[in-house]
C-alpha cells in the first residue's frame, strides 16, 4: 500500500520469494515504475494523498477485487496507523508489520515516552502529556528545548525554540503542520539535547518472542529534521555503547510484544550518553545500509515473521561486514535551505549501477514526473566497501556518474557533505550542516587548481565542439581548407572574471596555457593537460586532467559560447569566446537585476495555506506575509523590509509555481 521506490523495493523481493505483488496508485501514477513492476494494479483514486494513498475504503476494496493475502504498507503513509492494521485484521488480511498494539503504543510520541521509561530504557527529560500551556512547561524544562507533533514523524511538525517567542510561534506552526500531516494536532515537549548525534538500532523480532538488534546507523546529517546521508555502521559507536544500545531497543521491542522490523531512534551527546528518542514501527528509509552490512533482507524477513516462521538467526550471528553508506538524491534546490522541493520531468535519467558496489533504490525512470503532490525523494544511491574510505570514494564516484536532467537535484550538496573534511573525519552531530555552511550551501568553493582545471575543460570542449562541426562524416566539410588549425587563443569567462586562455591540440589532447593577460588568475603561467573521448553527445564526459581521472557532464552548451559545466558535483556557467567576439562584448549593455526587497516570489511550486496581509497594510521587517505547503511542509514567507502592502497576487487554497508572484510593496 504505497508507491514509488519502497513499492519497488518490496516487489522486488517477493519476486525472488515467488510471491504475486499488487500495486495501487493515484490516477498521476498510472505509468509508475511500479505500478509497471506489479503483476496487478488498482487505481485508488485521485492525486492528493488523502484521497489516494491514505483513503482506507479504496484500498480495502483494492485488497477485495484481488484477493490480496497481505499488504506490505512501505513507509509514510497508512504504515503507522493503527485503524489500518485494524481493518485489515477484521478481514482476515495479513499487515506486514507488527500488531495494532505496537503500532498505537509506539506512535503515541508520549505514550512511547512512558513505556520506554518502564522498560528501563534511557530517557530525554521532558514533559510527559499533552501540551496546554507551551510557554510554562518550556520554562521549566529550560531551554533550549524541541516542540514536536505526538503522532509524527520524518520531521514533520517539528521545531526547535530558544525563548518563549519562538515557543509560541513554533507551537502555532508545528500544531498546524501535524494536522495536516497526520489529522492529529497534539503536541509534545522535551529538551533539546545539545551537539547530538542521531543513531538508530534496527531491530527484528518475531511472534515467538525472539528478538535480535541488527547494528547501528549513523543518521547525523539532516536538514529539517529529514536525514540526508546515513551511514552503517557508525564511526562514534564503541562496541560496549553499540551492545548498550542494541540491548535496550531489544528490552522495549518486547515490553511491546512487537513483532517485524522496527526502529529505535536514539540521541547520543558528546559522551556517548544515548536517549531515547522514538520508535519506528515500520521499515526505514535508509534499511538498505543495514542490509550491506549484514547480509539480511529486511522486507524477506518481514514477510516471513507475518507469516509466523521463528527467526532463525541468533544474536552472535549478525555480523559488521564492512561500510555502507546512503545519500538520499531529491528533486529539490540544495541552494534554497539545503533543499526546497523543485518540479518537473526527467527529460534524462541514467542511474550509476554499471559501477561496482553501488545500489540504487528508485522508483522512477526517464520520462517519469516528479509532482508537487509526493515526496520529492528520487532515489537512494548506496554504496559500500570494506572500509568507510572505500565506501566514501565509490560514493564520490557514483554521484559523478548519476545523470539527472529535466529537475533541480541535490547531487551538489551531497557531494560536498561526503568530501566535506569534517564529514570525513566523522565529527558529525544532527547541526552539521547549518554549522558548516551558517550563511546556507553555496555550492563548491573552487581552489586555484580547480578553476584551472575547469577553465581548460570548458576551453577544450569549446574547441573539440568548433572541430566537430567543421567535419562531415569524418571529411572536413570543405575541401579546400588549409591544413587544420591545431592552436587558438580563446577568452574564458567565470564567475565574473574573465581569463585568457591559449590552446594547443594533438590527437585528443589538449594542452591549455594561461597567457595571463589584464586578468588576475592564480594560474602563474602554469598548463594543464586535458585529454578524453570529446563524446559530446555522450551525457558523461570521463577526461583525464594533468594526469587525473576526472568525471564531468557537459548540461548545456549554445552558440554564443555558454556552457554548463558539473564539475565535482556543483553546477558552473562559464562563456568562452574567441578574441574577435570577446573584444564585441565589451559593448553590450548589463541586464539590471530585479529589486527583491519589494517583491516577494514564491521560493518552490506549492499551494497557499494563509495570505495575513491585504493590499493598504504596513508590514514590519521579518513579518509573515503569507504560509506555503510544499510536500507536506509549511513554510512562513516574511517581508524583507518594513513597507506599505501594494498588491497581493495570490489567496489561500491556490497552487503557484516557483518564481510566481505572491505579494508587492511599495
Amino acid at each position: 500500500a504505497n508507491r514509488g521506490e519502497i513499492a519497488c523495493r518490496v516487489m522486488k523481493t517477493c519476486r525472488k520469494m515467488g510471491i504475486k505483488t499488487v500495486a495501487v496508485h493515484s490516477d498521476v501514477d498510472a505509468n509508475a515504475v511500479h505500478v509497471k513492476m506489479a503483476d496487478e494494479a488498482v487505481c485508488v483514486g485521485p492525486a492528493p494523498t488523502n484521497r489516494s494513498y491514505l483513503n482506507m475504503d479504496a484500498i480495502m476494496d483494492a485488497i477485495r477485487i484481488t484477493g490480496a493475502q497481505a499488504v506490505h504498507p512501505g513507509y509514510g503513509f497508512l504504515s503507522e496507523n493503527k485503524e489500518f492494521a485494524k481493518r485489515l485484521a477484521a478481514e482476515d488480511v495479513v499487515f506486514v508489520g507488527p500488531d495494532t498494539h505496537a503500532i498505537h503504543a509506539m506512535g503515541d510520541k508520549i505514550e512511547s515516552k512512558l513505556l520506554a521509561k518502564a522498560a528501563k530504557v534511557n530517557v530525554i527529560p521532558g514533559f510527559d502529556g499533552v501540551v496546554e500551556d507551551a510557554v510554562k512547561i518550556a520554562g521549566q524544562i529550560g531551554y533550549p528545548v524541541m516542540i514536536k507533533a505526538s503522532a509524527g514523524g520524518g520531521g514533520k511538525g517539528m521545531r526547535i525554540a530558544w525563548n518563549d517567542d519562538e515557543t509560541r510561534e513554533g507551537f502555532r506552526l508545528s500544531s498546524q503542520e501535524a494536522a495536516s500531516s497526520f489529522g492529529d494536532d497534539r503536541l509534545l515537549i522535551e529538551k533539546f539535547v545539545d551537539n547530538p548525534r542521531h543513531i538508530e538500532i534496527q531491530v527484528l523480532a518475531d511472534k515467538h518472542g525472539n528478538a535480535l538488534w541488527l547494528n547501528e546507523r549513523e543518521c547525523s546529517i539532516q536538514r529539517r529534521n529529514q536525514k540526508v546521508v546515513e551511514e552503517a555502521p557508525s564511526t562514534f559507536l564503541d562496541p560496549d555503547t553499540r551492545r548498550a544500545m542494541g540491548e535496550q531497543a531489544v528490552q522495549l521491542a518486547k515490553a511491546v510484544k512487537y513483532s517485524s522490523a522496527g526502529t529505535v531512534e536514539f540521541l547520543v551527546d558528546s559522551k556517548k550518553n544515548f536517549y531515547f528518542l522514538e520508535m519506528n514501527t515500520r521499515l526505514q528509509v535508509e534499511h538498505p545500509i543495514t542490509e550491506c552490512i549484514t547480509g539480511l533482507d529486511l522486507v524477506q524477513q518481514m514477510i516471513r515473521i507475518a507469516k509466523g516462521f521463528p527467526l532463525v538467526h541468533r544474536q552472535e550471528d549478525i555480523p559488521i561486514n564492512g561500510w555502507a553508506i546512503e545519500s538520499r538524491v531529491y528533486a529539490e534546490d540544495p541552494y534554497k535551505s539545503f533543499g526546497l522541493p523543485s518540479i518537473g520531468r526527467l527529460s534524462q535519467y541514467q542511474e550509476p549501477i554499471s559501477l561496482p558496489n553501488v545500489r540504487v533504490d528508485s522508483g522512477i525512470q526517464e520520462g517519469s514526473d516528479i509532482s508537487i503532490y509526493y515526496d520529492p525523494m528520487i532515489s537512494k544511491l548506496v554504496t559500500y566497501g570494506a572500509t568507510r574510505a572505500e565506501a566514501l570514494q565509490k560514493m564520490e564516484d557514483a554521484l559523478d556518474h548519476y545523470v539527472i536532467r529535466g529537475v533541480t537535484h541535490n547531487i551538489p550538496l551531497l557531494r560536498e557533505i561526503i568530501t566535506n573534511p569534517r564529514f570525513i573525519s566523522g565529527d558529525i552531530t544532527t547541526n552539521f550542516l547549518p554549522e558548516e555552511y551558517p550563511e546556507g550551501f553555496t555550492g563548491h568553493r573552487l581552489t586555484p587548481e580547480g578553476r584551472r582545471e575547469l577553465l581548460a575543460t570548458a576551453a577544450a570542449l569549446y574547441i573539440s565542439a568548433q572541430l566537430r562541426s567543421q567535419r562531415f562524416m569524418g571529411n572536413l566539410r570543405v575541401s579546400t581548407t588549409s591544413q587544420e588549425q591545431s592552436q587558438w587563443e580563446l577568452q574564458v569567462e567565470l564567475e565574473k572574471k574573465s581569463h585568457l586562455v591559449s590552446l594547443s591540440r594533438s590527437g585528443s589532447s589538449f594542452t591549455v596555457s594561461n597567457t595571463h593577460a589584464r586578468t588576475h588568475v592564480e594560474v602563474d603561467g602554469g598548463s594543464v593537460e586535458v585529454s578524453g573521448e570529446w563524446n559530446l553527445a555522450s551525457a558523461l564526459l570521463p577526461l583525464s586532467i594533468n594526469g587525473n581521472p576526472r568525471v564531468l557532464q557537459c548540461l548545456s552548451r549554445d552558440a554564443t559560447g555558454q556552457i554548463t559545466l558539473q564539475y565535482l558535483g556543483t553546477q558552473f556557467k562559464l562563456r568562452v569566446l574567441s578574441r574577435l567576439a570577446a573584444k564585441l562584448t565589451g559593448h553590450m549593455p548589463e541586464k539590471v537585476p530585479e529589486d527583491t526587497s519589494s517583491i516577494l516570489r514564491s521560493p518552490m511550486p506549492g499551494s497557499v495555506v494563509a495570505v495575513s496581509v491585504k493590499p493598504g497594510d504596513m508590514v514590519a521587517e521579518g513579518q509573515e506575509i503569507c504560509v506555503i505547503e510544499a510536500m507536506k511542509m509549511q513554510n512562513s514567507l516574511i517581508a524583507a523590509r518594513a513597507a506599505k502592502v501594494k498588491s497581493v497576487h495570490c489567496k489561500a487554497g491556490e497552487t503557484v509555481g516557483e518564481g510566481d508572484l505572491l505579494v508587492e510593496l511599495e
